[in-house]
Protein backbone atom coordinates (compact mmCIF):
# COMPACT_ATOMS: atom_id res chain seq x y z
CA UNK A 1 0.00 0.00 0.00
CA UNK A 2 3.45 2.71 1.03
CA UNK A 3 4.92 1.09 -2.53
CA UNK A 4 1.06 2.59 -4.06
CA UNK A 5 0.99 5.62 -2.29
CA UNK A 6 4.64 5.99 -3.17
CA UNK A 7 4.12 5.92 -6.96
CA UNK A 8 0.83 7.89 -6.83
CA UNK A 9 2.83 11.00 -4.91
CA UNK A 10 5.73 10.79 -7.68
CA UNK A 11 3.10 10.86 -11.06
CA UNK A 12 1.55 13.87 -9.53
CA UNK A 13 4.82 15.82 -9.03
CA UNK A 14 5.78 15.06 -12.49
CA UNK A 15 2.60 16.04 -13.53
CA UNK A 16 2.47 19.18 -11.64
CA UNK A 17 6.27 20.06 -13.01
CA UNK A 18 5.22 19.49 -16.42
CA UNK A 19 2.38 21.53 -16.02
CA UNK A 20 4.48 24.40 -14.74
CA UNK A 21 6.86 23.78 -17.64
CA UNK A 22 4.05 24.42 -20.06
CA UNK A 23 2.92 26.98 -19.06
CA UNK A 24 5.74 29.24 -19.59
CA UNK A 25 5.91 27.60 -23.01
CA UNK A 26 2.33 28.96 -23.88
CA UNK A 27 3.60 32.61 -22.66
CA UNK A 28 7.06 32.28 -24.61
CA UNK A 29 4.74 31.55 -27.75
CA UNK A 30 2.03 34.67 -26.89
CA UNK A 31 5.19 36.78 -26.57
CA UNK A 32 6.60 35.57 -29.69
CA UNK A 33 4.02 37.06 -31.85
CA UNK A 34 4.66 40.65 -33.13
CA UNK A 35 1.60 43.01 -31.68
CA UNK A 36 0.29 45.75 -34.26
CA UNK A 37 -2.29 48.78 -34.16
CA UNK A 38 -3.82 49.65 -37.07
CA UNK A 39 -5.78 52.64 -37.58
CA UNK A 40 -7.93 52.50 -40.47
CA UNK A 41 -9.71 55.98 -41.86
CA UNK A 42 -12.86 54.40 -42.02
CA UNK A 43 -15.00 51.92 -44.41
CA UNK A 44 -16.46 54.73 -46.69
CA UNK A 45 -15.60 52.69 -50.23
CA UNK A 46 -15.32 49.49 -51.54
CA UNK A 47 -10.98 49.96 -51.97
CA UNK A 48 -10.85 50.63 -47.90
CA UNK A 49 -13.11 47.73 -47.33
CA UNK A 50 -10.66 45.80 -49.77
CA UNK A 51 -7.76 47.55 -48.17
CA UNK A 52 -8.57 46.50 -44.67
CA UNK A 53 -9.53 43.08 -45.63
CA UNK A 54 -5.74 42.98 -47.25
CA UNK A 55 -4.24 44.06 -43.66
CA UNK A 56 -6.25 41.30 -41.67
CA UNK A 57 -5.88 38.71 -43.77
CA UNK A 58 -2.22 39.06 -43.87
CA UNK A 59 -1.33 40.20 -40.14
CA UNK A 60 -2.85 36.42 -38.37
CA UNK A 61 -1.75 34.69 -35.87
CA UNK A 62 -0.71 32.02 -38.22
CA UNK A 63 1.92 34.58 -39.89
CA UNK A 64 3.11 35.71 -36.18
CA UNK A 65 0.97 38.63 -35.59
CA UNK A 66 -1.73 39.56 -33.08
CA UNK A 67 -3.87 42.74 -34.90
CA UNK A 68 -5.49 45.33 -32.99
CA UNK A 69 -7.71 46.75 -35.26
CA UNK A 70 -9.63 50.57 -34.81
CA UNK A 71 -12.23 51.89 -37.21
CA UNK A 72 -11.40 55.83 -37.17
CA UNK A 73 -15.07 56.30 -38.87
CA UNK A 74 -13.34 59.00 -40.82
CA UNK A 75 -12.15 61.01 -38.02
CA UNK A 76 -8.68 62.33 -37.06
CA UNK A 77 -9.44 62.97 -33.64
CA UNK A 78 -10.64 59.39 -33.19
CA UNK A 79 -7.30 57.61 -35.12
CA UNK A 80 -5.67 59.77 -32.74
CA UNK A 81 -7.26 58.73 -29.72
CA UNK A 82 -6.74 54.99 -31.27
CA UNK A 83 -2.58 55.58 -31.65
CA UNK A 84 -2.83 57.15 -27.88
CA UNK A 85 -4.17 53.72 -26.79
CA UNK A 86 -1.88 51.87 -28.95
CA UNK A 87 1.52 53.17 -27.29
CA UNK A 88 -0.27 52.77 -24.22
CA UNK A 89 -0.78 49.16 -24.49
CA UNK A 90 3.04 48.66 -25.72
CA UNK A 91 2.37 47.23 -29.23
CA UNK A 92 5.26 46.51 -31.45
CA UNK A 93 4.06 48.14 -34.00
CA UNK A 94 1.74 51.64 -35.39
CA UNK A 95 0.03 51.29 -38.56
CA UNK A 96 -2.42 53.86 -39.61
CA UNK A 97 -3.90 55.04 -43.09
CA UNK A 98 -4.25 58.85 -41.93
CA UNK A 99 -7.35 61.03 -42.61
CA UNK A 100 -5.32 64.24 -43.61
CA UNK A 101 -1.69 64.90 -44.04
CA UNK A 102 -1.51 67.26 -41.09
CA UNK A 103 -1.94 67.20 -37.45
CA UNK A 104 0.28 64.22 -36.58
CA UNK A 105 2.91 65.63 -34.93
CA UNK A 106 2.75 65.28 -31.01
CA UNK A 107 1.15 61.97 -31.41
CA UNK A 108 4.33 60.48 -33.54
CA UNK A 109 6.61 61.99 -31.42
CA UNK A 110 4.93 60.05 -28.41
CA UNK A 111 5.19 56.76 -30.19
CA UNK A 112 8.99 57.89 -31.09
CA UNK A 113 9.72 58.34 -27.43
CA UNK A 114 7.67 55.01 -26.72
CA UNK A 115 10.63 53.49 -29.38
CA UNK A 116 7.66 51.97 -31.30
CA UNK A 117 8.40 51.90 -34.93
CA UNK A 118 5.41 53.82 -37.44
CA UNK A 119 4.26 53.05 -40.66
CA UNK A 120 2.24 55.19 -42.66
CA UNK A 121 -0.19 53.13 -45.19
CA UNK A 122 -1.75 54.51 -48.43
CA UNK A 123 -2.13 58.50 -47.58
CA UNK A 124 1.13 60.76 -46.90
CA UNK A 125 1.40 62.92 -43.44
CA UNK A 126 3.03 66.02 -43.92
CA UNK A 127 7.36 66.48 -44.55
CA UNK A 128 7.76 67.99 -41.53
CA UNK A 129 7.31 64.87 -39.79
CA UNK A 130 9.00 62.84 -41.65
CA UNK A 131 11.51 61.96 -38.91
CA UNK A 132 8.61 60.52 -37.07
CA UNK A 133 7.32 57.55 -39.07
CA UNK A 134 9.78 54.40 -39.89
CA UNK A 135 7.70 53.67 -43.57
CA UNK A 136 5.56 54.36 -46.15
CA UNK A 137 3.52 51.87 -48.44
CA UNK A 138 0.70 53.13 -50.96
CA UNK A 139 0.40 54.91 -54.17
CA UNK A 140 2.32 57.74 -55.90
CA UNK A 141 -1.40 59.85 -56.31
CA UNK A 142 0.07 62.60 -58.39
CA UNK A 143 1.51 59.99 -60.63
CA UNK A 144 -1.78 58.19 -60.68
CA UNK A 145 -3.33 61.64 -61.97
CA UNK A 146 -0.68 62.30 -64.73
CA UNK A 147 -1.67 58.61 -65.55
CA UNK A 148 -5.04 59.84 -66.30
CA UNK A 149 -4.55 63.22 -67.94
CA UNK A 150 -1.64 61.65 -70.20
CA UNK A 151 -4.32 58.97 -71.68
CA UNK A 152 -7.03 62.20 -71.96
CA UNK A 153 -4.23 63.89 -74.10
CA UNK A 154 -3.99 60.67 -76.58
CA UNK A 155 -7.24 60.18 -76.71
CA UNK A 156 -8.24 63.63 -77.59
CA UNK A 157 -5.20 63.45 -79.99
CA UNK A 158 -6.55 60.27 -81.76
CA UNK A 159 -10.36 62.18 -81.73
CA UNK A 160 -8.65 65.11 -83.23
CA UNK A 161 -10.24 67.09 -80.35
CA UNK A 162 -6.37 68.37 -78.64
CA UNK A 163 -7.37 71.97 -79.64
CA UNK A 164 -10.95 72.24 -78.55
CA UNK A 165 -12.92 74.24 -76.35
CA UNK A 166 -13.32 71.43 -73.20
CA UNK A 167 -15.63 72.50 -70.08
CA UNK A 168 -14.59 70.23 -67.38
CA UNK A 169 -16.14 69.30 -63.91
CA UNK A 170 -13.87 68.15 -61.11
CA UNK A 171 -15.29 65.79 -58.32
CA UNK A 172 -12.13 66.31 -55.40
CA UNK A 173 -11.96 63.56 -52.44
CA UNK A 174 -11.82 64.54 -49.24
CA UNK A 175 -10.36 67.90 -48.82
CA UNK A 176 -6.46 67.24 -47.31
CA UNK A 177 -6.22 63.69 -48.12
CA UNK A 178 -3.05 62.69 -50.61
CA UNK A 179 -5.11 60.85 -52.66
CA UNK A 180 -6.95 64.36 -53.37
CA UNK A 181 -4.03 66.13 -53.03
CA UNK A 182 -1.65 64.22 -55.61
CA UNK A 183 -4.89 63.79 -57.71
CA UNK A 184 -6.33 67.60 -58.14
CA UNK A 185 -2.72 68.73 -58.84
CA UNK A 186 -2.01 66.70 -61.71
CA UNK A 187 -5.32 67.77 -63.11
CA UNK A 188 -4.93 71.21 -62.11
CA UNK A 189 -1.41 71.53 -63.80
CA UNK A 190 -2.90 69.83 -67.11
CA UNK A 191 -5.42 72.84 -67.28
CA UNK A 192 -2.76 75.17 -67.20
CA UNK A 193 -1.01 73.84 -69.85
CA UNK A 194 -4.02 73.69 -72.06
CA UNK A 195 -5.83 76.89 -72.59
CA UNK A 196 -8.90 75.86 -74.14
CA UNK A 197 -9.55 73.50 -71.52
CA UNK A 198 -12.12 75.23 -68.69
CA UNK A 199 -12.60 74.19 -65.26
CA UNK A 200 -16.22 75.45 -64.64
CA UNK A 201 -17.16 73.46 -61.34
CA UNK A 202 -14.99 72.05 -58.59
CA UNK A 203 -16.52 70.37 -55.68
CA UNK A 204 -15.48 67.94 -52.62
CA UNK A 205 -17.16 64.48 -53.01
CA UNK A 206 -15.95 63.13 -50.43
CA UNK A 207 -14.82 60.02 -51.52
CA UNK A 208 -18.38 58.68 -51.79
CA UNK A 209 -20.69 57.93 -54.12
CA UNK A 210 -23.92 59.59 -51.64
CA UNK A 211 -21.56 62.96 -51.72
CA UNK A 212 -20.57 63.03 -55.30
CA UNK A 213 -24.18 62.54 -56.39
CA UNK A 214 -25.44 65.45 -54.81
CA UNK A 215 -23.04 67.96 -55.45
CA UNK A 216 -23.07 66.84 -59.50
CA UNK A 217 -26.95 67.35 -59.09
CA UNK A 218 -26.22 70.93 -57.94
CA UNK A 219 -23.86 71.32 -60.76
CA UNK A 220 -26.23 70.38 -63.32
CA UNK A 221 -28.57 72.59 -62.05
CA UNK A 222 -26.19 75.27 -62.74
CA UNK A 223 -25.16 74.04 -66.17
CA UNK A 224 -25.04 70.57 -67.87
CA UNK A 225 -22.78 71.78 -70.78
CA UNK A 226 -19.74 69.58 -69.75
CA UNK A 227 -17.87 67.73 -71.88
CA UNK A 228 -15.13 65.62 -69.01
CA UNK A 229 -15.76 65.07 -65.17
CA UNK A 230 -13.24 64.07 -63.48
CA UNK A 231 -13.63 62.05 -60.32
CA UNK A 232 -11.33 61.12 -57.78
CA UNK A 233 -12.53 57.58 -56.62
CA UNK A 234 -15.07 55.01 -57.77
CA UNK A 235 -17.77 55.57 -55.45
CA UNK A 236 -17.46 59.74 -56.67
CA UNK A 237 -17.95 58.28 -60.39
CA UNK A 238 -20.92 56.31 -59.55
CA UNK A 239 -22.94 59.26 -58.18
CA UNK A 240 -21.79 61.98 -60.53
CA UNK A 241 -23.10 59.12 -63.26
CA UNK A 242 -26.24 59.10 -62.14
CA UNK A 243 -27.12 62.55 -61.24
CA UNK A 244 -25.91 62.70 -64.87
CA UNK A 245 -28.27 60.24 -66.28
CA UNK A 246 -30.88 61.21 -63.97
CA UNK A 247 -30.39 65.35 -65.99
CA UNK A 248 -30.13 63.08 -69.50
CA UNK A 249 -26.97 63.00 -70.12
CA UNK A 250 -25.15 60.28 -71.90
CA UNK A 251 -21.79 58.87 -70.13
CA UNK A 252 -19.78 58.11 -73.24
CA UNK A 253 -16.44 58.84 -74.33
CA UNK A 254 -17.24 58.41 -77.74
CA UNK A 255 -20.40 60.66 -78.33
CA UNK A 256 -21.02 62.28 -74.60
CA UNK A 257 -19.44 63.00 -71.13
CA UNK A 258 -15.80 61.68 -70.86
CA UNK A 259 -15.57 60.44 -67.91
CA UNK A 260 -12.16 59.73 -65.56
CA UNK A 261 -12.14 57.53 -62.15
CA UNK A 262 -9.82 56.30 -59.85
CA UNK A 263 -9.02 52.87 -58.24
CA UNK A 264 -10.59 50.45 -60.53
CA UNK A 265 -12.35 48.37 -57.99
CA UNK A 266 -14.49 45.22 -59.74
CA UNK A 267 -17.53 47.97 -59.98
CA UNK A 268 -15.87 50.41 -61.44
CA UNK A 269 -14.55 48.27 -63.57
CA UNK A 270 -18.06 46.86 -64.87
CA UNK A 271 -18.88 50.41 -65.76
CA UNK A 272 -15.80 51.22 -67.76
CA UNK A 273 -16.69 47.60 -69.65
CA UNK A 274 -20.22 49.44 -70.27
CA UNK A 275 -18.36 52.30 -71.47
CA UNK A 276 -19.97 55.04 -68.48
CA UNK A 277 -16.39 55.18 -67.48
CA UNK A 278 -14.07 56.05 -70.22
CA UNK A 279 -10.78 55.80 -68.19
CA UNK A 280 -10.37 54.13 -64.54
CA UNK A 281 -6.62 54.30 -62.91
CA UNK A 282 -5.37 51.47 -60.76
CA UNK A 283 -5.11 52.66 -57.18
CA UNK A 284 -3.86 49.11 -55.57
CA UNK A 285 -5.57 48.17 -52.07
CA UNK A 286 -3.96 45.02 -51.68
CA UNK A 287 -1.17 46.22 -49.40
CA UNK A 288 -0.94 43.78 -46.82
CA UNK A 289 1.92 41.74 -48.18
CA UNK A 290 3.95 45.11 -48.01
CA UNK A 291 3.48 45.71 -44.87
CA UNK A 292 4.08 42.14 -43.50
CA UNK A 293 7.75 42.41 -45.50
CA UNK A 294 8.58 45.49 -44.08
CA UNK A 295 7.94 44.21 -40.39
CA UNK A 296 9.65 41.02 -41.09
CA UNK A 297 12.84 43.22 -42.63
CA UNK A 298 12.37 45.50 -39.37
CA UNK A 299 12.71 42.38 -36.89
CA UNK A 300 15.49 41.15 -39.18
CA UNK A 301 17.49 44.20 -38.98
CA UNK A 302 17.92 44.29 -42.61
CA UNK A 303 17.98 46.80 -44.82
CA UNK A 304 14.45 48.01 -45.98
CA UNK A 305 12.86 50.90 -48.54
CA UNK A 306 11.16 54.32 -46.64
CA UNK A 307 9.40 54.71 -49.20
CA UNK A 308 7.22 52.01 -50.45
CA UNK A 309 5.37 52.88 -54.33
CA UNK A 310 2.98 49.84 -55.27
CA UNK A 311 2.72 49.36 -59.09
CA UNK A 312 -0.29 50.29 -60.69
CA UNK A 313 -2.00 50.21 -64.17
CA UNK A 314 -5.37 51.51 -66.15
CA UNK A 315 -8.17 50.52 -68.24
CA UNK A 316 -10.25 52.33 -70.25
CA UNK A 317 -13.59 51.31 -72.05
CA UNK A 318 -12.02 50.34 -75.28
CA UNK A 319 -9.63 47.57 -74.32
CA UNK A 320 -10.82 46.35 -71.20
CA UNK A 321 -12.52 42.80 -71.33
CA UNK A 322 -14.88 40.89 -68.70
CA UNK A 323 -11.44 38.29 -67.92
CA UNK A 324 -9.85 41.37 -66.90
CA UNK A 325 -12.56 42.16 -64.16
CA UNK A 326 -13.16 38.36 -62.89
CA UNK A 327 -9.34 38.15 -62.52
CA UNK A 328 -9.37 41.05 -60.26
CA UNK A 329 -9.28 40.34 -56.26
CA UNK A 330 -11.22 43.32 -55.20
Amino acid sequence: MRKLLAIVICLMLILCACARQAQPMEEDAEDSLIVVGFSQVGAESEWRVANTESIRSTLTEGNGYVLIYDDARQKQENQIRAIRTFIQQGVDYILFSPKVETGWISVLQEAREANIPVIVLDRYIESEVENLYTAYIGSDFHKEGEMAISWLEEFLQREGRIGDSLRIVHIQGTMGSTAQIGRTAALEQSIEKHPSWELVAQECGDFTRAKAYEVMGSILEQTTDIDIVYCENDGEALGAIAAMEEAGLSCNAKDGVIVISFDATRLGLQYCLGGKIALNVECNPLQGPYVNEIIKKIQLREPFSRMNYIDETLFDSFTITQEMIDERQY
